[in-house]
């Protein structure tokens, strides 16, 4: 059985062997095959293989050193071996005001109807308010002589007018047609003086 097969083998071998010359000569495109043996064998190379990519050098990136920033709530320091000088508030050159010394108020008195009060000079000043039908006055008089009128307020009707003969005699007026009422005012005899006189009717 297997020398059948190898005989078999054998004889297609040299069949297609013996077909060669007319297979090429009916294909006048196509050269003839080169001999297995004069065909130089290729170098096979290994695939170039890529370099290496590598990345580029990259400079070192140095920050700036930061300082130590103070904490909120706490001042800063000073530099090691400063010291910081003592801060003096400027004086002005406005003289120091010293509070105005307290008066006393003056005593008051009455005497006769009359309200006095004394002065620091030791001046007694006298006021009184004299009223008669046809108006009020107020006089006042010092005890160096001096008989002023402070007010004069005539009645419906009437009409004030004021006289003086001397800084010591004052008279007031209150007068209404053939009618007038009379206030005399004196200093006499180192005290106050007032007399009232009525003229008509």
């Amino acid at each position: 059985m297997a020398g059948w097969f190898l005989a078999t083998a054998t004889s297609i071998v040299l069949s297609w062997v013996a077909l060669l010359p007319v297979l090429n000569a009916a294909r006048p495109d196509v050269g003839a095959l080169p001999d297995i043996d004069q065909v130089p064998a290729a170098d096979v190379m290994p695939p170039a293989s890529d370099p290496p990519v590598s990345d580029p050098p990259t400079a070192a990136r140095t920050e700036p050193s930061r300082s130590a920033q103070p904490t909120r709530g706490s001042a800063p320091s000073s530099p090691a071996g400063t010291s910081r000088p003592p801060t003096t508030r400027p004086t002005t050159g406005e003289p120091a005001t010293s509070a105005p010394a307290a008066t006393t108020k003056p005593a008051t008195t009455t005497q006769n109807g009359w309200t006095v009060t004394t002065g620091a000079d030791g001046v007694r000043t006298y006021v009184r308010s004299v009223a008669v039908e046809g108006g009020q006055a107020v006089v006042k008089m010092t005890s160096d002589g001096v008989v002023s009128l402070v007010t004069a307020t005539p009645a419906d009707g009437y009409a004030v007018q004021k006289t003086q003969s001397s800084p010591s005699d004052m008279a007031v007026y209150f007068n209404e047609t053939n009618h007038s009422f009379i206030i005399r005012a004196i200093w006499w005899n180192n005290a106050p003086f007032t007399e009232i006189n009525e003229i008509g009717s």
